[in-house]
């Protein structure tokens, strides 16, 4: 099994197409109204947010994949007993 954060090949894409649905599409002209802006740089700024999270959580797997080869990490029950302890501050 590759792990999560294994590279893949991807092409450089010039350009994209991407189909809404109709509700989407209603959601989107009614938010960028009333935001003042135009469609598409929303949809560019979610996908950019996006983007950004997406690499966040896979460096933060990879990090947990290093810890574990590590041998850094704790069991179930040690996790727990931390909830408890935790909880009963």
């Amino acid at each position: 099994m590759k792990p999560l954060t294994a590279r893949l090949r991807t092409r450089t894409l010039r350009a994209m197409e991407v189909r809404l649905t109709p509700e989407q599409q209603q959601e989107l002209a009614q938010l960028a109204t009333y935001r003042g802006r135009d469609a598409e740089t929303l949809a560019q700024e979610a996908i950019s947010r996006y983007l950004e999270e997406e690499a966040r959580f896979i460096a933060a797997v990879k990090r947990g994949e290093e810890a574990l080869e590590r041998g850094d990490y704790l069991a179930h029950e040690q996790v727990g007993k931390r909830l408890e302890r935790l909880f009963q501050s």
